[in-house]
């Protein structure tokens, strides 16, 4: 998995909720080392899924790795660079469904939104939920005036979430091949305040 928080975070002065509860039994929870289990096991069962569009993906990480990267996480959110949340279903409390963040790595006044969700779960609508829901936490933050979302141009999936949320296709930028699926070419979307 990669690591949470690249060296150059805008720091935000503010904090988005730590639980934020969507439309159809889901919520999003803020990430905490108790969810490193969890976590692990919702990751080593979507590799397949989640290899194609992530270079985090191309290795099961281990149970130390994944607890590594969820403190990391913690520290990220306590700092105030990125909020990193998971997705889980209220009627299996401490299940992962997926993951979001809102990232500080795009520059001041910006967060980023990154996301996955289960193979079993694509499709219900569960990450155009949590975008939505992170897009409204993010732009509610003192200073943050712009979320972006950024996404392979072949990933028509994950393309189809800022399109459902009115976000403007701002670019499309050249970018490094990291990960199978991958073309080169990342779309930039954009909401702005």
């Amino acid at each position: 998995m990669s690591p949470v928080m690249p060296r150059s975070c805008e720091v935000s002065p503010g904090r988005p909720p730590e639980l934020l509860r969507l439309a159809g039994g889901v919520s999003l929870h803020r990430r905490s080392t108790d969810h490193a289990a969890a976590l692990n096991a919702a990751v080593r069962a979507n590799l397949e899924h989640l290899r194609p569009w992530l270079e985090w993906a191309a290795e099961a990480p281990s149970p130390a790795q994944t607890v590594e990267v969820t403190r990391a996480g913690v520290a990220a959110w306590d700092a105030g660079t990125d909020y990193i949340y998971l997705v889980g279903l209220d009627a299996r409390p401490g299940s992962v469904i997926g993951s979001f963040g809102l990232h500080g790595r795009i520059g001041p006044g910006a967060l980023e939104i990154g996301y996955w969700v289960d193979a079993e779960h694509v499709g219900r609508g569960i990450a155009t939920a949590a975008a939505e829901a992170l897009t409204g936490a993010a732009l509610a933050l003192p200073g943050v005036g712009r979320v972006e979302i950024h996404c392979d141009q072949a990933n028509a999936a994950s393309a189809a979430v800022p399109r459902k949320l009115g976000y403007r296709l701002a670019r499309i930028d050249d970018a490094a091949v990291r990960a199978p699926g991958e073309t080169g070419r990342q779309l930039v979307w954009v909401k702005e305040r």
